[in-house]
């Protein structure tokens, strides 16, 4: 009911109320559903860029969906104590803290520098959280450079964190990935990350999870490129969306044929459902093996 006060004063008591629960929920659960399509079409919240406690509230509500509810039970139950947090809690929060601060810099700096200085902070800080993965915008999307629409794919891509309401091949998953390279660069044999060592499964499985997520992409957005004869950027960034479960598109969509269509139907359904739980249950294990190949070395990179 945080947003009361903004909708009361615009659409009366009743559609103030209605409107405060709907979009609540649909911020808290990375929806991106909105009801405000009556001041404009497709116009999601634009119309209050420069409410900047609309959009704190919205934010909030955004992370505190995202963050997962693994998350939420060990800060309710360590409270401030974050030596006692869990290591997923730990790359959790550091993680997306990074993921909110650093792309925020970026929009401020070369995205939204004709707007003036309050909404260009609040706009600057909403796409930066908004873009994992809740689907709402305070900005016309078509207007950002290809730069942009790039940061945009990569975040979308991202998305949330495990244990969440929100997509993306997940925070943590980037996590492992990054620190999994910063152990190769530097010569250390173990992933490290707070003073804990991470298992080679996880890095394993993170490694699956980008891959799946990066190949579906290029090669659905490539397809939907190719069928509506549109500029491939475009279509990856309606693809990331698609996969990421955010819900955010350049304004292609309503435009796009059957066979897109089905395409991102399906990038959404393996998103929401996720690329592991889905190959462990179509594919059988192959079970325990008490004997390995020979072990040979070949040259990366």
């Amino acid at each position: 009911m945080l947003l009361f006060p903004v909708f009361y004063s615009d659409f009366g008591l009743a559609k103030g109320i209605w409107y405060s629960v709907f979009h609540s929920i649909s911020a808290f659960c990375n929806a991106g559903f909105d009801l405000l399509g009556s001041r404009g079409k497709f116009s999601s919240i634009t119309t209050y860029s420069d409410n900047v406690y609309f959009n704190c509230v919205i934010m909030l509500l955004i992370i505190a969906g995202g963050i997962g509810f693994l998350v939420w039970g060990d800060l309710k139950k360590n409270t401030f104590h974050f030596k006692r947090y869990s290591l997923q809690t730990k790359i959790v929060l550091f993680t997306t803290a990074l993921l909110i601060f650093l792309p925020a810099l970026y929009f401020f700096f070369c995205e939204y520098s004709n707007l003036g200085f309050s909404e260009r902070i609040t706009s600057s800080f909403f796409q930066s959280v908004t873009t994992r993965t809740a689907g709402f915008n305070s900005q016309d999307l078509s207007l950002m450079s290809d730069s942009g629409v790039a940061v945009m794919i990569i975040l979308m891509l991202i998305g949330g964190s495990p244990g969440s309401t929100a997509g993306g091949m997940k925070t943590v998953t980037f996590a492992v990935l990054f620190l999994s390279a910063v152990t190769v660069f530097s010569r250390k044999k173990d992933v490290q990350c707070f003073k804990r060592r991470i298992s080679d499964e996880s890095v394993r499985n993170a490694g699956a999870v980008l891959f799946m997520y990066i190949a579906l992409t290029i090669v659905s957005g490539a397809v939907i490129s190719i069928t509506e004869n549109l500029p491939l950027l475009t279509c990856l960034f309606e693809t990331s969306s698609g996969i990421g479960t955010v819900g955010l598109t350049l304004g292609i969509t309503t435009k796009l044929h059957l066979l897109s269509k089905i395409i991102l139907m399906a990038l959404m359904f393996f998103g929401r459902v996720g690329g592991l739980t889905l190959i462990y249950a179509a594919l059988p294990s192959s079970g325990d093996k008490h004997s390995r190949l020979p072990l040979e070395s070949i040259s990366i990179g």
